[in-house]
């Protein structure tokens, strides 16, 4: 393995707030980008995520260090007069540009690609926004739990019959999404090898939950049945249903046709092949309760331990239903570096959750701590071309507050 980076000397300015926009640009920082994270003076909210319900609560900044490791910070108070050249010199430093902030607030601020693209021509923009660009909800502002759950028609697919739509896992949809955006500025990026070109790149919360969401979504496109909610007792089909074993593990099962007969030995239940109920295509469904019935009283008498050992077996798939702290204690996520060494961010927090993107021979940069509020300011100023005195002056202004 090389320690060649793919995207070293690729110069990002992270103007986002909160997950999916900053964590596209953790994805560029894996590969060796150089990040700045610019955010106001009294520093982004998300910086306060680990103290926000039903956020897990921590005394460290787990979520932070997350969607901002590897990153320079810069505060920049973009409403005062004097930011107004310091974004100038970074757009023209930069490669690309990530913006979250809604239009109304971003054409008050001169944050728009028009505004900026003169300084750059070469720039690529990278726009996310809640609802998309257009449209008669263009400008709402929009979290992943509001645009890409709710928005999208997945909130209502995630639930069991006669529960109401629950509150999903924070972030998760943020989190889809930002591999979207590195996708677009990706795409961006190539388009500019090829033609010298930068450009206007974008994607929405809704668009990514509706393309999460995407087989539903084509098949009430097309007119589709679709069938009542998922009722684990009586689902619409008993061979992809969720069990629990006898140490009160839920686990997931997909069992497809070609399966079904060595399932159904391998679990000692064979005499199922032959009942007339369940192999009766006309009867199967006013009897699908009582194979479920069955089902549960077969995978209640064994803990998961042993499930495991017989379907893997068969090679059927199957998954056990983990909680995070048993995720942490899978072995395949440490063998397959999805949970890498974190350095400089505390006693507690030594570990982090990688990019989910690798490229053999090429080694990701090691991830370090996310940056305080205005740690670079001096380092950067002075980097965008700025002498002492300006930055001295910047530095007292209160457009870029203090350095940390």
């Amino acid at each position: 393995m090389t320690t060649t980076n793919i995207f070293s000397g690729i110069k990002v300015v992270d103007l986002a707030s909160f997950i999916a926009g900053p964590a596209a640009a953790v994805i560029l920082s894996d590969f060796g980008a150089d990040v700045i994270k610019v955010e106001p003076p009294a520093g982004d909210l998300w910086r306060r995520g680990h103290n926000i319900p039903p956020q897990p609560a921590a005394d460290d900044a787990y979520p932070w260090h997350l969607s901002n490791r590897n990153k320079r910070g810069l505060a920049l108070d973009l409403k005062s007069p004097e930011a107004v050249p310091v974004l100038e010199r970074l757009v023209k430093w930069a490669d690309v540009l990530i913006v979250n902030t809604p239009h109304p607030a971003r054409k008050r601020l001169k944050l728009e690609y028009e505004d900026v693209a003169a300084w750059n021509a070469r720039l690529i923009y990278a726009d996310l926004t809640g609802f998309g660009e257009k449209g008669p909800d263009a400008d709402l502002p929009g979290f992943d739990i509001t645009s890409y759950w709710a928005r999208s028609g997945l909130l209502s697919l995630t639930r069991d019959a006669g529960a109401p739509p629950t509150w999903p896992v924070a972030g998760s949809g943020d989190h889809a999404t930002a591999v979207g955006l590195y996708s677009a500025i990706v795409t961006g990026l190539y388009r500019r090898e090829r033609t010298g070109k930068g450009s206007y790149v974008t994607t929405s919360l809704l668009a990514e939950g509706v393309w999460s969401s995407g087989v539903s979504i084509q098949a009430a496109l097309c007119g589709a049945k679709f069938y009542p909610p998922h009722d684990r007792k009586n689902p619409a089909n008993a061979a992809m249903n969720v069990y629990r074993a006898s140490d009160g593990t839920w686990f997931v099962l997909i069992v497809t046709p070609d399966k079904v007969a060595p399932v159904v030995k391998a679990i000692g239940r064979e005499d199922l092949l032959s009942d007339a109920r369940f192999t009766d295509p006309d009867r199967l469904e006013e009897n699908r309760p009582a194979l479920i019935a069955i089902l549960d009283d077969v995978f209640s008498s064994e803990p998961m331990e042993h499930w495991y050992q017989v379907f893997s077996s068969v090679h059927v798939t199957f998954g056990a239903v983990r909680g995070p702290e048993d995720v942490i204690k899978d072995p395949q996520l440490v063998a397959n570096d999805i949970v890498v060494p974190l350095a400089g961010a505390g006693d507690r927090l030594k570990l982090t959750i990688s990019s989910p993107l690798n490229v053999h021979d090429v080694a990701k940069v090691p991830a370090r701590r996310a940056p305080e509020i205005g740690e670079h300011n001096a380092e950067v100023l002075k980097e965008l071309g700025f002498s002492s005195s300006e930055i001295a002056r910047l530095l007292t202004s209160g457009a870029t507050g203090k350095a940390a």
